[in-house]
């Protein structure tokens, strides 16, 4: 880093020199924020790809780099008038903020559920905001800034600007598209991130007549990038199957050592990744309960030792034919639990030996957002898509079904009756 005038410039592999005004210097500096140096960007994918090692601590920069830079676009074309030039002051903030509460391993235990966890990363950032040191710095920024920046993290601001915090193109996601893949070492994560930026507009919704972040219609071929790499990384990097598989034993880890009360809920808030998988590990060998055995001596060893449970059966969404995958299936419930468990015994393996997996992100395509046409008028773009833009029902629903891959792991090689565990499994549309 160098300093000038109260900034900062940072060095940032992707985005070059991102300078850091003096109140973002001052959240940088917070112990709330530096935690997230701690917290990989992208979980177990490292255990795959070794260059993704990158944290939440970078992206954060990143994105409030492109905040910045997308205020300055719109101030510039006239966009930021009055009111929403006044309202655009907590943006960047916002931006370096929006993952400040991710649990440890980012969204691998945001699976487990609204159930299990005290709340997604989203509502529990306001955690993080209440120390007395972040307190402090946010009080500088207005008093109200605290309350105001939360709303835009949780997509509940009416700034009609929030669309570029939280929404179906904010920045958060071209950020990260860009950075995983560079971090990666794949080419999938290309979007056109100048022609994005440079489309976006300040557009009134024709319905409301309220005001919200859109883009014009000479940028749609940007977003049409964006669409793809997002569903080429999570094909290839963000669900793979070594990914996956890391990812189910790290969720039974975690949701075993909070059924056996060797951790709290409250107490995934706030570690980092290694100081959770420490301390589940040091309480489990004090533990004289199966489950702290099983933690101690076999799934948490596993994890590190990168001895994975191993694919035993595999199907992807496009060929259940016409059957969808029960809804216990999709989270990881009691019944899920011991249906695995059950098919552990069938085998002749132990408790927890197999792993069900099938991921959910159901806003994977998700759009919903104003369009300037070229030739006049402003129309919104949703999953019904446009006439002569994007025909996003047809493409959606194929590459997400082509994505989802349901997942039967196991740490011993063993045969499955494919038809007979998709009967239970499944049901008719």
């Amino acid at each position: 880093m160098s300093s000038e005038n109260n900034e900062q410039v940072i060095r940032d592999p992707l985005w070059n020199a991102i300078q850091l005004d003096h109140h973002a210097v001052q959240i940088v500096n917070t112990a709330a924020f530096q935690r997230q140096r701690y917290i990989r960007q992208l979980g177990f994918a490292h255990l795959v790809y070794p260059g993704a090692t990158h944290t939440r601590f970078g992206h954060a920069i990143g994105v409030y780099h492109l905040a910045r830079v997308t205020l300055e676009h719109l101030r510039k074309s006239g966009q930021l008038e009055n009111d929403v030039y006044e309202e655009a002051r907590l943006i960047p903030y916002a931006a370096l903020l929006h993952d400040i509460g991710h649990y440890a391993f980012s969204h691998a235990l945001e699976e487990l559920g609204d159930d299990f966890l005290p709340g997604d990363h989203e509502a529990v950032s306001a955690r993080f905001f209440c120390s007395d040191q972040m307190r402090n710095v946010l009080r500088s920024l207005g008093d109200n800034a605290a309350g105001g920046i939360h709303d835009l993290i949780r997509g509940e601001s009416a700034n009609p600007l929030r669309g570029l915090v939280s929404g179906s193109l904010d920045l958060d996601k071209i950020e990260y598209l860009r950075r995983d893949a560079r971090f990666c070492g794949v080419p999938y994560g290309e979007v056109d991130v100048d022609r994005l930026l440079q489309g976006m507009l300040v557009l009134e919704d024709p319905t409301s007549g309220k005001l919200e972040i859109g883009i014009h219609e000479k940028a749609v071929a940007a977003l049409e990038s964006l669409l793809f790499a997002k569903y080429q990384m999570f094909r290839n990097v963000y669900w793979h199957h070594g990914v996956r598989a890391a990812s189910a034993l790290y969720k039974r880890i975690v949701y075993e050592a909070v059924h056996a009360g060797i951790l709290t809920r409250e107490e995934l808030v706030g570690p980092t990744d290694e100081e959770l998988i420490y301390e589940i590990s040091r309480r489990a060998k004090t533990s004289e309960s199966d489950i702290g055995r099983k933690l101690s001596d076999r799934w948490i060893p596993s994890l590190k030792a990168r001895e994975l449970p191993k694919r035993i059966m595999e199907v992807t969404a496009a060929e259940l034919d016409g059957r969808v995958v029960q809804e216990w299936v999709l989270k990881d419930s009691h019944e899920k639990r011991a249906f695995e468990d059950r098919l552990a015994e069938e085998l002749e393996l132990e408790s927890g030996e197999i792993v069900v997996d099938f991921p959910v992100k159901e806003s994977m395509f998700q759009l919903d957002l104003l369009i300037k046409r070229t030739m006049g008028g402003v129309e919104r773009l949703d999953l019904s898509g446009v006439s002569g833009l994007i025909d996003l029902p047809q493409m959606a629903g194929s590459l997400y079904a082509a994505t989802r891959v349901l997942r039967i792991f196991a740490f011993k090689k063993r045969t499955l009756n494919k038809e007979r565990v998709l009967e239970e499994v499944t049901r008719e549309k």
